[in-house]
């Protein structure tokens, strides 16, 4: 006799870096590491949280020519490099997670989504921060910058991290902070809904999101509205 297909369930997809949490003193404290190594003057966090949001490289490159100092290449490597080991010890000296986030995914997961993070964070440190902050226990998979061959914005993340969680792609919804975020759900064809509290140089509202929350009490709603047939 031919066998039921299997059902797969609904799945929400995190970023993590200003959408679980609120990371932003540590990664600016690291930036401001390297930059008085350099000899130059350190960043407030007011001025330098709307650099984050494309990765590590980035945030460097940003950081210093904010200070008048473009980087070679041979020192973008060196001071990446010096990045991602300081940051490494010092994931959550002050980093949170944003208010609501544990009564939300307990929502979906009382709804029956499975739920992952896709974000641009190397793997084991998106890992181990998670299991710092108490809840990396509930994602069925936690996909970096390296887990596969290609990261955020290639959609190949994205569908990459619905099938290493084992969730239904056709109801599979984002939830992100930044143009990379959402750029890479519309290349993958899923839904995506932004947080307006992230780190965004532009409004989220103008980046075409599907839906746009202002706290996590607002999400389930929001993904109802987008993978409806999950939460009915």
């Amino acid at each position: 006799m031919p066998t039921e297909p299997t059902t797969l369930p609904p799945i929400a997809v995190f970023d993590l870096d200003g959408t679980l949490a609120e990371t932003a003193g540590d990664l600016i404290g690291t930036l401001n590491v390297l930059m008085a190594r350099e000899g130059l003057s350190e960043l407030p966090l007011s001025q330098a949280r709307g650099l984050i949001g494309a990765g590590a490289r980035a945030l460097i490159r940003r950081g210093f020519e904010a200070e008048g100092r473009p980087l070679s290449p041979e020192d973008h490597d060196r001071l990446f490099d010096a990045f991602i080991d300081h940051y490494g010890d010092h994931l959550a000296d002050t980093t949170y997670l944003f208010p609501g986030v544990v009564e939300a995914l307990d929502s979906l997961e009382a709804a029956g989504f499975t739920l992952a993070v896709c974000t641009n964070k190397f793997e084991g440190q998106s890992v181990e921060l998670l299991r710092l902050l108490g809840i990396g226990h509930r994602f069925a998979a936690i996909c970096g910058r390296d887990t596969f061959p290609q990261a955020k914005p290639d959609p190949r993340h994205l569908t990459g991290t619905i099938a290493r969680a084992g969730g239904d792609p056709a109801r599979a919804v984002m939830v992100g902070d930044s143009r990379t975020d959402i750029d890479t759900a519309k290349a993958a064809g899923i839904p995506v809904v932004a947080v307006t509290f992230g780190y965004t140089d532009r409004p989220v509202s103008e980046l075409g999101p599907d839906r746009v929350i202002e706290h996590f009490s607002q999400l389930v709603e929001a993904v109802g509205a987008l993978v409806p047939a999950a939460l009915a």
